[in-house]
């Protein structure tokens, strides 16, 4: 049996605003605490999330699974969405359609 058992989530990118003060104050206990600020972020939401008794009873209620998503929610391109110019070639030859512009384009 392992010793260390490796849980994989999924993670997202998620767009906020904070004060200067707060964002500062992030940077800083990531720093205090040898973490990154997302990693701050993430467990003091979930510490807050779990402490507060109220939070934990309003999750209970019917009107907890109707609100509306407000947090910007960065979307990764998926791989298919590249664009097939922007792809190298399997045999390393450009295609017509890859004019120099287009491969300088690429590299900027």
């Amino acid at each position: 049996m392992p010793l260390l058992e490796v849980i994989q989530t999924k993670q997202i990118s998620a767009s906020i605003r904070l004060t200067e003060t707060t964002a500062t104050q992030v940077d800083q206990y990531a720093a205090f605490i040898r973490a990154s600020a997302d990693d701050v972020v993430e467990q003091a939401l979930g510490y807050v999330f779990g402490k507060d008794r109220d939070f934990q009873d309003f999750l209970k209620s019917p009107e907890a699974r109707q609100v509306a998503a407000t947090l910007r929610i960065r979307k990764a391109p998926a791989p298919e969405a590249v664009e097939p110019s922007a792809r190298k070639p399997a045999n390393g030859v450009p295609s017509s359609s890859q004019t120099p512009a287009s491969v300088a384009g690429m590299k900027a």
